[in-house]
């Protein structure tokens, strides 16, 4: 088990480390994008007819994967009061809990996300031609980057379960 918990830690790391870079790129896009459209509408007096929609669905890929990386990172705001009062071995289990709820609702992150973006897979936006899909596709794409995290940080407690035995 150690050796599985090893590479899905080094998968989770460098996949953590790949959307970090993408939320970089992705940032910086934003602000140019919007940079540009106030440039155009308050100094040329034009207005980009496109820029208010990229902005947004930047904005959602954003949010989503930057959750991810929260994630990760476990910097999340969480609630603590009750945990750390709680004996050690009931801070384990509950642990093990929250992680397994994480998954399932990962999971339904995933399998919604699918059938939403799958549903809207007809639509095209307004402005940028883009198919909704893609653009809804980041639903079950973060999801299954959640899954891959929230099933390292199960394993690692479980592998720090039965060392502590």
């Amino acid at each position: 088990m150690a050796e599985n918990v090893s590479i899905l830690e080094r998968l989770s790391l460098s996949l953590n480390s790949w959307v970090e870079y993408l939320l970089f790129g992705l940032g910086l896009t934003m602000t140019l994008v919007v940079a540009v459209q106030v440039f155009f509408r308050y100094v040329l007096n034009q207005s980009l007819f496109w820029s208010e929609e990229l902005a947004r669905f930047l904005l959602v890929w954003l949010s989503f994967l930057g959750a991810s990386v929260a994630y990760r990172r476990k910097v999340h705001p969480g609630v603590d009061v009750l945990s750390s009062r709680m004996p050690h071995i009931l801070r384990k289990i509950f642990a093990v809990i929250v992680h397994s709820v994480s998954l399932i609702f990962f999971f339904v992150m995933i399998l919604y996300g699918c059938r939403f973006a799958y549903f809207v897979r007809l639509q095209i936006s307004p402005a940028l031609y883009v198919p909704k899909w893609i653009i809804f596709s980041i639903v079950p794409l973060s999801g299954l980057i959640f899954l891959i995290h929230g099933i390292t940080f199960l394993l690692h407690e479980l592998k720090r379960e039965s060392r502590d035995h």
